[in-house]
């Protein structure tokens, strides 16, 4: 296999990533970055390179040997509508719009293997690259699927990575079964009879019933679901048509739920609609509630993991294996339900800003390692 040199490798990479830095879009909008990492494939001399899948995805085919055996590995592509916080010199230059998840990292990862891979070989068989748009809303990896991803590009596994702030550079972690949890989105709307704020009497106003629903619905997870069952139900928005001096007619409650097997989350919309209802009747007002699921569970392949944990060990600094799931979710999860795979996290630094913080910043020095692991667990499944 050619030699490369791992200093200019890192310092190339940090120029992509940088760039990709500075030109977030939002889920199906990322036309720009989806060029930019097809014009790189065919640079690197892939044997395939097909854009438009699912809209602004991208397929990169790379073959060796006579093998036929495939395995793909996936990127996300897509930013947050969150306006970025810094002095960076490659800080957004899409207004509202930022890499807040570290997704222009973990694109630039894997055009690095990419790049490594259609150098240097070391496999026989077939590397499929997924880069995958509009992960963030839960569509992208349904999208790349309906329109026929594992008919024209198949493969038999798959891996992915996430950076992780808190730990470390250089440190590894997954675990076997369930690593991330499934995210339902509801909405409940309070229709009642506004007024004046002197005459509450008068009318049937939303806001003290919304209030006692908020509160009501936390005995969800502490009263009416078993407590071996990990779960979470967050109310994050209460809107009303009300102003200081008038009370509101119509109050609405937004949030989200976590869990890990269909019959919580199936047990956690029946008590919701059961505690809406309830609250409604007691305040004499009406409710109505949707509840829709946006991700499913992920759960990693036992065997998989055992494979990734191996091939972590020989180009990562510290490998673990993580004690518990994590209640953030990942439609890497849609790619489970038709071939095996495994999910793991890559350090992003002690100090790192949170994931979806104004603040946050992909972390260069761990660009390496992310390339590393991909390129290891490529050819380790391709030997």
């Amino acid at each position: 296999m050619a030699e490369f040199d791992r200093d200019a490798l890192k310092q190339e990479m940090t120029i992509w990533r940088r760039d990709l830095h500075a030109h977030p879009e939002f889920g199906f909008e990322e036309k720009r970055t989806a060029a930019f990492v097809a014009a790189k494939l065919r640079e690197f001399g892939l044997d395939d390179v097909t854009e438009g899948v699912g809209g602004t995805g991208v397929v990169g085919t790379l073959k060796r040997g006579s093998g036929n055996r495939a395995v793909a590995l996936r990127a996300d592509m897509d930013a947050l509508r969150i306006t970025e916080q810094s002095s960076a010199p490659y800080r957004s230059r899409n207004p509202g719009t930022m890499h807040a998840c570290g997704h222009d990292g973990h694109t630039t990862m894997l055009l690095g293997a990419a790049k490594l891979l259609a150098g240097q070989g070391g496999f026989d068989g077939t590397v499929r690259f997924i880069f995958q748009p509009a992960e963030e809303w839960g569509r992208g990896a349904l999208a790349m699927l309906d329109d026929g991803l594992m008919q024209r590009f198949p493969f038999d596994e798959i891996f992915g990575l996430h950076n992780m702030p808190g730990l470390p550079i250089g440190h590894f972690e997954t675990r076997a079964g369930p690593v991330m949890s499934a995210e339902d989105n509801f909405e409940i709307v309070l229709r009642g009879l506004g007024g004046h704020a002197a005459r509450p009497h008068s009318g049937n106003e939303t806001l003290v019933a919304a209030c006692a629903l908020v509160t009501n619905l936390q005995t969800i997870v502490s009263r009416r679901l078993s407590p071996a069952d990990i779960a979470v139900v967050s109310v994050t928005e209460l809107l009303t048509d009300g102003t200081r001096n008038a009370l509101p007619g119509l109050a609405r409650i937004l949030g989200d739920a976590r869990s890990f097997r269909p019959e919580v989350s199936a047990e956690i919309e029946k008590q919701m609609r059961i505690i809406a209802e309830g609250t409604a009747v007691a305040h004499n007002i009406s409710a109505e509630v949707s509840y829709s699921r946006e991700f499913v569970p992920l759960h990693n392949d036992a065997d998989l993991v055992e494979e990734a944990i191996t091939a972590a060990r020989g180009v990562l600094d510290t490998v673990a294996v993580a004690t518990e799931p994590m209640t953030a979710s990942e439609d890497f999860a849609r790619f489970l339900d038709h071939v095996p795979g495994c999910f793991v996290f890559l350090g992003n630094g002690e100090t790192s800003a949170p994931l979806h913080n104004p603040g946050f910043d992909f972390n260069d020095d761990g660009l390496l390692f992310g390339t590393d692991f991909h390129v290891a667990i490529a050819r380790q499944r391709l030997s």
